[in-house]
């Protein structure tokens, strides 16, 4: 299966029974984008290569440890949220959104996959209340808002990891602000136009 090929090839860390558990998650977000729309149907052909693929180049970076918590804010179809809880199953992981069909989905793909490590919350970030280790998005909203919602919910040190295009001017209003260290990772050649930042 050449997806499964790519992912082996691009991690090569990742174990025989993670490998086909990202291929059955593919498979599921693939039978469920044909019932409500979680990535842009026009690119379901591309799941692997467009948005697991960058999910899991967040891990990369990431240093998730045993037994942190890690929040998924916006978490549509279960991205970066699954992905990263299929090669991290001693790391705890919420995944969030605001909107309930997209949740039903999430929680019937975490059921199928069996993972125990996954809870999720049907709710907004700025109404919710918890601290975590790590933050993790995917293009959920512009850069400077997510933070702004983020920020009350990560704990001392915490770190957030932020996944999307080009954020030349985010990048400036936060440098004015001086209240965040970013760094860009974008040392993955598969991760195309993708750009991952680490902010802390």
């Amino acid at each position: 299966m050449a997806n499964k090929s790519l992912m082996a090839k691009i991690f090569p860390q990742l174990e025989k029974g993670q490998l086909d558990q990202l291929v059955k998650y593919s498979e599921l977000l693939n039978e469920w984008n044909a019932k409500i729309n979680l990535i842009s149907r026009k690119d379901i052909q591309n799941v692997v290569v467009h948005h697991i693929v960058p999910s899991l180049a967040i891990s990369a970076i990431g240093n998730f440890t045993k037994g942190e918590e890690i929040l998924d804010i916006g978490t549509g179809g279960g991205l970066p949220g699954i992905p990263l809880a299929i090669i991290h199953d001693g790391v705890n992981f919420t995944l969030m959104d605001s909107i309930g069909k997209k949740i039903m989905a999430v929680n019937d793909m975490v059921k199928k996959l069996k993972l125990q490590n996954v809870q999720t919350v049907n709710v907004r970030a700025e109404s919710f209340s918890g601290k975590f280790d790590k933050i993790v998005g995917r293009a959920v909203t512009n850069l400077i808002d997510f933070l702004k919602y983020s920020k009350k919910l990560l704990k001392p040190d915490g770190k957030i990891f932020y996944l999307g295009g080009n954020y030349v001017d985010d990048l400036i209003l936060l440098k004015k602000w001086n209240s965040y260290n970013v760094a860009e990772i974008t040392n993955i050649r598969e991760l195309e136009d993708k750009v991952i930042l680490e902010i802390f």
